[in-house]
């Protein structure tokens, strides 16, 4: 081992234990090196990015449906992001696609209506969403790129002699998909499933049905097959059996979150 190797390992382990944060539900420890207050800063400048280049929606009842679903989604997950400024965009695009971002900021493109039919059904992908974002999936993303990715070593030391890693706005765009156009927003398979694990818990404390989880898939199935190109949701995702068998697994918890909302036991108006 050179000298140069001997003391980067510990940096890194330094690094990595003083950097960790434990991922809400799952309780799973994860890396975060990159500045939440920026990430979150940048965010939202991409959000607004994104409503100048893409038309917003004027269907009245898609807007009106995902402001009440997203709206009653935001009030379960206030103590994991209790500072987010909540917006809730419907996108006139045609694809079958939704993300959340750092700051509260969530879009659906209007194809989404396809496979959410209801507001049980639309709240399960809301839900799946804003996970990636409680569980800072970018975050992680984009720490795992600056400890070992095309940045180096080397640039990622030279960041933290200043406190925190620069964080630039071509590799946020680029965690988030942007650069590839508006079918981004997708995470790998272990991200995902954590997200539709974290999501179902969600959407079961507002009150919202978790067997219908597992109808969007079935929904999302049925529209991948009519589809000459599989829907932006299918990009990075688990399979469909492999995410059902999980949602399957973890329904007896979720539908006891379910019974004792204060939504529906009328503690909590929707």
């Amino acid at each position: 081992m050179t000298a140069f190797a001997r003391f980067l390992l510990p940096l890194l382990s330094l690094l990595f234990v003083a950097g960790c944060y434990e991922v809400p539900v799952t309780g799973r420890r994860a890396m975060n090196l990159v500045d939440d207050k920026e990430v979150t800063k940048m965010s939202i400048a991409m959000f607004d990015d994104m409503k100048r280049r893409y038309r917003v929606s004027r269907d009245r009842d898609k807007v009106e449906q995902l402001q009440r679903v997203g709206n009653r989604i935001a009030k379960v997950v206030f103590w994991d992001m209790p500072d987010a400024d909540w917006e809730f965009v419907v996108f006139d695009v045609p694809q079958v696609n939704a993300f959340a971002m750092a700051g509260g900021k969530v879009g659906v493109f209007a194809g989404l209506y396809k496979i959410a039919k209801t507001d049980d059904q639309l709240a399960s992908v809301i839900a799946h969403e804003i996970a990636h974002v409680t569980a800072k999936h970018v975050h992680e993303k984009l720490s795992r790129e600056l400890a070992v990715g095309t940045v180096g070593a080397v640039g990622m030391i030279g960041g933290m002699a200043a406190g925190a890693p620069v964080l630039t706005v071509d590799a946020l765009s680029q965690v988030y998909g942007l650069t590839t156009g508006i079918s981004g927003f997708a995470f790998d398979r272990a991200k995902e499933k954590e997200a539709d694990y974290i999501g179902l818990m969600y959407m079961a404390r507002a009150g919202y049905d978790p067997q219908q989880a597992v109808k969007v898939l079935e929904n999302l199935e049925m529209e991948s097959a009519r589809e000459p190109t599989p829907p932006a949701l299918l990009s990075t995702h688990p399979s469909h059996p492999e995410r059902i068998l999980q949602l399957m697994d973890a329904m007896p918890k979720a539908q006891a979150e379910f019974e004792k909302s204060p939504v529906r036991t009328g503690a909590v108006r929707p």
